[in-house]
């Protein structure tokens, strides 16, 4: 079986080397921009790693950490890169960023016509960026913000019409014609805690302990790891006290052998529709831990970066933690940057386990 450190990375600050630097340079690498500038002794000015200007000669070329660094040294700042200015990634991170508060803030979700405008940009544009940094488009980041709305709202507010204009619809057949979308479910059995739903389960066994699947009539709702498959299941009550939890049948019991077998041998693969619904944050990251392919790893402030919250490392952990359907959405190949293993609800040894099996697949 292939070692896990196969799987992570050391430890290791960026472009920490004058060679690493310059390869970085040669290459025009972006996502060396803000990690290092450098300077062209015969032009005087200096760059982003990235700028396009040409490409000076070894000999001329100095490095420096910061901005204030390289006009201490004598240097002024490209007028074609314009290094000591916002680059072109913070400045589409800074309008995708207004984009979500005007979303969050707005009665109703701005249309995408007004939010490129906010943000300088074409419809087209707009939608590719903010899709590239958040994993949603517009209209699914509303989508799931206002989702998030009326179940806070369902929560607190004594009549269910109260919660759904306080969650900022302007009438009912509106509400109610999208409510089964935001909730999986009408607002009266999600308030009374699934009841009516009914959700299908069954719990099998694989080399990593009782293993229960549940799903909807729209997709897998839980999978989850357990030593004692009776607490998996009162685990599933819990989280749906007034659901009809039905056992499942030999067709869904075929699924369950679907997700026992990618545990066992993950160059199976695992495609699963999935009913699972969290905060608009929470959503924005379970989409980027499914894109990190069986056999790799990404740390937490990678995801964090990847969704355009490069503080959120905290809150990324967190999501990964809310994770309800275990190897669906693979929370497990998210690791410390040091390549550790941390912050699995299931266990580190089932962690551990499922990297070393898609490590060596």
């Amino acid at each position: 079986m292939v070692a896990l450190a196969m799987t992570t990375r050391r430890a290791r600050r960026p472009f920490s080397g004058d060679s690493e630097r310059w390869e970085a340079l040669v290459r025009r690498d972006r996502s060396a921009d803000g990690a290092f500038y450098y300077s062209v002794q015969t032009t005087g000015a200096y760059c982003r790693p990235s700028c396009a200007a040409r490409l000076p000669r070894r000999e001329n070329v100095q490095f420096h950490a910061t901005c204030a660094d390289a006009e201490r040294a004598g240097f002024r700042p490209c007028k074609r890169c314009r290094p000591n200015q916002a680059s072109l990634a913070e400045q589409q991170a800074a309008a995708v960023v207004k984009a979500c508060r005007l979303i969050e803030d707005a009665e109703e979700p701005p249309n995408l016509d007004a939010l490129a405008k906010s943000a300088g940009m074409s419809r087209f544009h707009f939608h590719r960026v903010f899709k590239a940094r958040t994993g949603l488009t517009p209209k699914a980041y509303a989508d799931a913000h206002r989702a998030e709305r009326v179940r806070h709202e369902l929560t607190r507010r004594p009549t269910v019409t109260e919660a759904i204009y306080g969650a900022g619809f302007n009438s009912n057949g509106r509400f109610y014609d999208a409510s089964a979308d935001l909730l999986g479910m009408t607002p009266t059995a999600f308030r009374a805690g699934g009841d009516g739903a009914t959700i299908r389960f069954a719990v099998g066994q694989c080399s990593l302990g009782a293993i229960l699947v549940a799903a909807t009539d729209k997709g897998v709702c839980a999978i989850q790891f357990g030593d004692d498959p009776e607490a998996l299941v009162r685990g599933l009550e819990d989280r749906f006290p007034k659901a009809r939890l039905a056992g499942g049948d030999k067709t869904f019991e075929q699924l369950v052998a679907k997700v026992v077998g990618f545990v066992e041998a993950p160059s199976n693969g695992l495609d699963l529709p999935l009913d699972v619904r969290g905060t608009a944050f929470q959503e924005r990251v379970w989409r980027a831990l499914r894109d990190i392919p069986a056999g790799s790893t990404a740390s937490y402030g990678e995801i964090a970066a990847r969704i355009g919250t490069p503080r959120a490392v905290r809150a990324v952990a967190q999501a990964c933690s809310s994770n309800p359907v275990a190897v669906a959405i693979p929370c497990h190949r998210v690791v410390r940057t040091d390549g550790a293993l941390s912050g699995y609800r299931w266990g580190i040894a089932r962690k551990r386990a499922l990297l070393e099996r898609e490590a060596a697949a």
